[in-house]
């Protein structure tokens, strides 16, 4: 239902009748809408599902890996570092592919060096404090780095688009970035609903995990790997959107428990619908388009404390 309803909303009103109407008979009184429906609203809402429910999994799988439940998608800092490739790319005027594949491969690098930095470190301490503390370097820095291209940028035409890019937005996705994407976020989503039982052993902690046969850091990798590519696949065409991977794994968690079996697909369903509903908001509520960010920060904050709120110990 909020799929269809999705399509009706935006300044150009489309009724479902009119939906109805022409998806099975062809006929349109309106002839602007099938330019509307194929060109504009139905990558767009595809784009918001598949966005929102990969940031989710992406999120829930983190969580179940660190045991930790204030880990979002970015905590290794691929959405930071893809954010500094895409805002490097608009400084160079590139293309809006090569901003995309800029921002992709990016986020993939903060990544490696976050893992690289973590073994550097040290092979004997807490290698999941210290990879999560490595993570918080590799974001600091690349968010520093944000920060200087935004200062030398020019503030009439580069830095607007940087910050608008930063601040995440469905409006220029089309067919052509959902199949780009697709492909990555389903081959990343298949590793990681098949050791989705693993992470539930691993919740008893690592040497528990261990002494059960898990090979956890071949898990930690698969997860980290799989994970990384989510994030930063959506990143590369939606900018950076917060809170939906910290949050939607919390409301799946209050809703159906923590067997991660169960977890990670609700959390794509949950998370799917949750961002369609506030990409309907940011094209209806205003003459002007509000960034995704902007209101998932002003949802998802006092929502978090309430889930805080009320969620069980138990859920952990």
């Amino acid at each position: 239902m909020s799929f269809i309803l999705s399509f009706t909303i935006g300044r150009y009103p489309i009724s479902v009748t009119d939906i109805l109407t022409y998806t099975f008979t062809g006929k349109a009184e309106d002839e602007n809408l099938p330019l509307l429906l194929f060109e504009v609203r139905l990558p767009r809402v595809i784009g918001a599902v598949i966005a929102g429910g990969a940031l989710s999994v992406s999120g829930a799988a983190y969580q179940g890996l660190f045991r930790n439940p204030m880990v979002s998608p970015d905590i290794l800092g691929v959405s930071s570092g893809a954010g500094f490739g895409a805002s490097l790319a608009i400084l160079l005027s590139l293309s809006a592919w090569a901003i995309q594949f800029s921002a992709f491969i990016a986020g993939l690098f903060s990544v490696l060096l976050a893992v690289f930095l973590s073994r550097y470190i040290s092979m004997f301490n807490n290698r999941i404090l210290i990879l999560v503390l490595s993570g918080m370097i590799i974001s600091s820095i690349f968010g520093s780095l944000i920060s200087l291209l935004k200062y030398i940028a020019d503030s009439e035409y580069k830095l607007p688009d940087i910050t608008f890019w930063l601040m995440g937005s469905l409006s220029e996705i089309t067919v052509k970035e959902i199949k780009t994407i697709l492909p990555i976020v389903s081959i990343s989503l298949i590793p990681l609903f098949l050791v989705s039982w693993k992470l539930n052993i691993l919740s008893l902690g690592e040497e528990e995990a261990q002494t059960l046969g898990i090979n956890t850091s071949r898990l930690r990798l698969v997860v980290i790997c799989c994970a990384s590519l989510l994030t930063a696949s959506i990143v590369s065409v939606a900018g950076l959107i917060g809170w939906i991977g910290l949050i939607i794994p919390h409301m799946t968690r209050f809703i159906t428990g923590p067997n991660h079996r169960i977890l990670l697909p609700a959390s794509f369903l949950l998370g799917g619908t949750f961002l369609l509903w506030i990409d309907n908001l940011s094209r209806s509520i205003s003459s002007l388009e509000i960034p995704l960010t902007i209101i998932t920060s002003l949802i998802g904050a006092p929502l978090f404390f309430v889930l805080l709120k009320f969620s069980s110990r138990n859920a952990w």
